[in-house]
């Protein structure tokens, strides 16, 4: 039996009893946090000065100033896909995957706000495709770590009220458990650790990166990336991952990837290790070896000082220099990634 203890509701609870017992048992735990494989710094590299410039006298348009083109997933999500492999792109992270007939839904964010606070922090560009009460019936949710743009309080208390299996990172379950999720629905997984979701095996892999939701809980909770595969399709979804050679490893160990969904925004050079942005995305799909890129983490939420559709446009120059297979859908648009034909540059539609 896991137990938690009170803090204020948004920020979740810290682990104890079994689960902490479990989180202390970890290789990547040592003196009360997780580690990376390599020593990363979270924070700004060198001079801040140059970056508080860029923050306040930056031109770069950081967020859209007309509507999305949304399209409505639902007449898609009816028919059944035909090659057994169907993707949902519904903003930032939130991807649903549909593996032969089992659906995944990852790091679900329906919540207006990537905050702690329901009046300011970062807002959504755009409206979720559809409502979370309006997504298919669901096996299992998969949520990377706790930051606000991947673990989301106004939709864990819908996902509350269902009886969906979560699968996530360790640490995690004791903020879901606090948000009324039974533990019985709650699995963690640390790296290298697998679970199935019926025929569906998804097995928590590296990522460099960190955690934490308030001032006095950063790292106390794990991050991850994740496979999901069933041996006829295997897929690949990375959470938030700064580039690390583990990613070499992934090919060697899983063998070819169907689709590899990289992060791609919320970038800045000078913010150290911790995310890709779409050089280094190139750079990850180079090591994992095989598979179409999707990028996610971008066009949602203005986390950085870049323009809002600059990883898109990078990606597009480096995906011909690169010849790397580029999926850019629609949002909220079912494809199947063996049919899918050329690049869509939607966010050129956005003026």
């Amino acid at each position: 039996m896991t137990t938690t203890m009170s803090k204020p509701r948004v920020l979740g609870s810290a682990s104890l009893g079994a689960r902490l017992e479990r989180i202390r048992a970890s290789k990547r735990f040592r003196d009360g946090v997780f580690h990376n494989t390599k020593k990363v710094s979270p924070g700004l590299k060198g001079n801040p000065l140059p970056l508080l410039g860029e923050f306040f006298f930056g031109k770069a348009n950081r967020e859209p100033r007309a509507t999305f083109p949304l399209v409505d997933p639902r007449p898609g999500w009816a028919k059944p896909s035909e090659t057994g492999l169907r993707i949902t792109w519904l903003g930032h992270s939130t991807v649903l995957l549909e593996l032969d007939g089992v659906r995944l839904l990852t790091d679900p964010v329906f919540g207006e706000r990537a905050s702690p606070l329901g009046f300011a922090g970062p807002k959504r560009f755009h409206p979720t495709p559809v409502r979370f009460d309006e997504l298919p019936e669901l096996d299992a949710v998969l949520i990377s770590h706790d930051h606000y743009d991947h673990l989301c309080l106004p939709t864990m208390r819908e996902l509350a009220k269902s009886t969906v299996s979560i699968v996530t990172s360790l640490g995690v379950g004791a903020h879901l458990e606090s948000w009324g999720v039974a533990a019985s629905r709650i699995t963690e997984l640390d790296w290298g650790d697998s679970t199935h979701v019926k025929d569906l095996v998804v097995t928590a892999t590296p990522a460099q990166h960190f955690s934490g939701r308030g001032m006095h809980d950063r790292n106390t909770t794990s991050w991850s990336s994740f496979v999901l595969e069933n041996g006829t399709h295997r897929v690949f979804f990375s959470g938030d991952t700064g580039l690390t050679d583990e990613f070499r490893d992934l090919g060697a160990r899983f063998g070819r990837f169907d689709v590899v969904m990289l992060e791609v925004g919320a970038f800045h050079e000078k913010w150290g290790d911790i995310h890709l942005g779409p050089h280094n995305a190139v750079k990850a799909h180079q090591l994992i070896g095989s598979g179409a890129l999707l990028p996610i983490h971008w066009g949602t939420f203005n986390l950085a000082l870049h323009a809002w559709d600059e990883p898109a446009e990078t990606l597009v120059t480096l995906a011909k220099e690169q010849q790397v297979e580029l999926l850019t859908p629609r949002l909220g648009a079912p494809f199947e990634p063996s049919r899918f034909e050329g690049i869509d540059p939607w966010w050129r539609e956005v003026k």
